[in-house]
């Protein structure tokens, strides 16, 4: 079934069944890019909501949709959606450019800008991808092509999720590395200052290292729970040298970080883990207190966890956020900077595989208030024991 479009602006939209027939006619003498977006909860609309607010809500995707499309696609492409149905799609029918057709960035691009531009106006979720389309059965419809679009899009996502998370653990011992060396080159230091730094450097330097040498399968992302329960650390330790990486950082701030990391005991979780878990707290406490304020990090004992506290002085976490700022690439409403929301997503992943949790709240600073519980090792969990039988 051929499709009619008009040669100007698309006026209308058509129906899947017609984008096809064309796509089908289209694609003989060439492959198709077609973008797809969905939008899940019209369903869940229609039934708690009733029809009147669905359809409201389909006007205001509809019109959405149009309008990013229009800005984005040519007029030969067509634009297509079913009345009463969650999907939209573009399929670009126009002859390519001097003969070069959509690339996969070019198309990336695009289906996310009118994904974007569909969440924004009707405030739900959306699922967008896309595809190359080389042969499709006009009776058979789309669906295939369109899941399939999806599916790409969802995969892609998750890898720019874990290279986003990659680059984050990356950056952190890069960023700490260049502090020390900046200061080494401009500052006028005495022999046993120099030698601390160079150490701190060195320590850095190393753990980068150990973060590329696993980077594929890494450990914060993915760990059998056989590996978890084989691993420990002494939580003390990880402190200071997580106060250690974080200090260009603190001073470039004038931040004071006050650290009164209590008992020495070992908690379930690696080294590399536990420093990095802490450290990205550590390094949003700088980031979002207060210029030239004040942090403070200590740790205790509660029954068989070791519960590492993080207070500053910044503007604070919003109650309703505590949870969600856990969450990958979510960002507080407080929060500066180009960030990605990466950091305190992997804490969670790192705390909580070990068999803990990781909460905000209040800080008695006037600031937020991160407290990480970390399962102790078994040995401790025994003096812990032996101590409350006394």
């Amino acid at each position: 079934m051929a499709l009619a479009t008009s040669s100007s602006a698309h006026s209308d939209l058509h129906s899947l069944e017609s984008l096809a027939g064309a796509i089908a006619q289209a694609s003989a003498g060439r492959p198709i890019a077609m973008l797809a977006v969905r939008v899940p909860a019209f369903e869940q609309v229609a039934w708690q909501s009733g029809r009147a607010d669905a359809q409201r809500l389909e006007r205001r995707t509809v019109r959405a949709f149009l309008s990013a499309a229009r800005r984005i696609v040519r007029a030969d492409d067509a634009l297509a959606h079913d009345a009463g149905a969650d999907t939209f799609v573009v399929a670009m029918l126009a002859a390519p450019r001097e003969q070069k057709a959509p690339s996969p960035a070019d198309c990336r691009s695009m289906v996310e800008r009118i994904a974007l531009a569909i969440a924004q106006r009707s405030g739900l979720a959306v699922e967008s991808g896309w595809c190359v389309v080389s042969q499709v059965d006009p009776r058979a419809g789309l669906m295939p092509e369109i899941e399939g679009a999806l599916e790409r899009g969802a995969r892609e996502r998750e890898r720019y999720g874990f290279f986003a998370a990659i680059g984050h653990e990356l950056r952190t011992p890069l960023t700490s590395i260049r502090g020390y060396l900046d200061t080494l080159l401009d500052d006028d230091l005495d022999a046993q200052t120099r030698q601390a730094f160079l150490q701190t450097a060195r320590r850095e330097t190393l753990r980068l290292g150990r973060l590329v040498d696993g980077m594929l399968d890494f450990s914060l992302l993915d760990l059998s729970s056989a590996d978890v329960l084989a691993l420990s650390c002494d939580v003390r330790e990880a402190i200071g040298v997580a106060c250690d990486a974080v200090a260009p950082q603190a001073r470039e701030r004038g931040v004071t970080v006050l650290a009164q990391p209590g008992p020495s005991v070992r908690v379930g979780l690696g080294g590399d883990a536990c420093v990095q878990a802490i450290l990205n707290v550590l390094d949003n406490a700088v980031k979002y207190g207060r210029t030239g304020g004040l942090i403070c990090i200590w740790v205790a004992q509660e029954l068989s966890f070791a519960c590492v506290r993080v207070d500053d002085d910044g503007a604070g976490v919003a109650l309703a956020e505590s949870e969600a700022i856990f969450s990958p690439c979510v960002r507080g409403s407080a929060a500066r900077g180009a960030g990605r929301g990466i950091g305190l997503a992997i804490v969670k992943t790192i705390v909580e595989r070990a068999g803990g949790d990781v909460s905000a709240g209040p800080s008695p600073l006037g600031g937020a208030s991160f407290v990480l519980r970390l399962p102790l090792r078994g040995e401790a969990i025994e003096a812990e024991s032996a101590l409350s039988a006394s």
